[in-house]
């Protein structure tokens, strides 16, 4: 059902759609994140949508959510935020976030990012937490990207067979989360070790 109410958005808006829809998800449309961006490398690949900005949207649309999220934790009066954490039983991810906030720290937020609601629980409970923005979003966008890079590049490769991709990463959360944990560390790893080598060797230079 999901998956063909997203395939008539987009025939009716575009490329835009892919954006609104990651944007508006948690608001009551049945269309999973996964399925969104998976169908938009799909049709990418189909040449039904370009690719540059087919990968645009969809990254801007998941980067878009988590700060609304990130927002609505921060800023939001309790009421509201009761309001938010019940809708979808959302309360139960919250509870979860919470759990791998104690256990991993900033790091929750890439990890997260490898789980449906979780993505946006964790970015909503860092709000209330009052985490800085910048802070946030340093950690966040890029994780973000990697999601987004991950589904994009698979969606070229299954077709019509999304909703069957679906149902398997699901079934494999533990498995995503591993995979997505190993990735985020060997890149932050990389990227620590990138800035102490240029740092040395400014140092040198001086």
């Amino acid at each position: 059902m999901g998956y063909d109410l997203l395939l008539e958005i987009i025939e009716t808006l575009g490329p835009t759609a892919l954006f609104l829809v990651l944007c508006l998800g948690l608001i009551g449309l049945p269309i999973p994140n996964e399925a969104v961006v998976l169908t938009a490398g799909a049709l990418s690949e189909a040449n039904v949508i370009d690719t540059a900005i087919a990968f645009t949207m969809v990254t801007l649309g998941i980067c878009s959510a988590m700060t609304f999220n990130y927002s609505l934790g921060r800023f939001t009066s309790s009421r509201l935020a009761k309001w938010f954490s019940k809708k979808q039983q959302f309360g139960k991810f919250i509870k979860k976030s919470n759990q791998l906030i104690d256990k991993y720290g900033l790091y929750a937020i890439p990890i997260s990012a490898f789980f449906p609601f979780l993505r946006h629980a964790t970015p909503y409970v860092m709000g209330m937490n009052n985490m800085k923005f910048s802070k946030f979003s340093l950690i966040a966008f890029p994780a973000a990207t990697l999601w987004t890079s991950i589904y994009f590049t698979l969606g070229h490769f299954v077709g019509d067979r999304i909703p069957e991709i679906i149902v398997l990463t699901n079934q494999y959360e533990a498995l995503f989360l591993t995979l997505g944990a190993i990735i985020i560390s060997i890149l932050f790893l990389r990227g620590v070790r990138r800035y102490k080598l240029k740092h040395s060797n400014n140092n040198q230079a001086k």
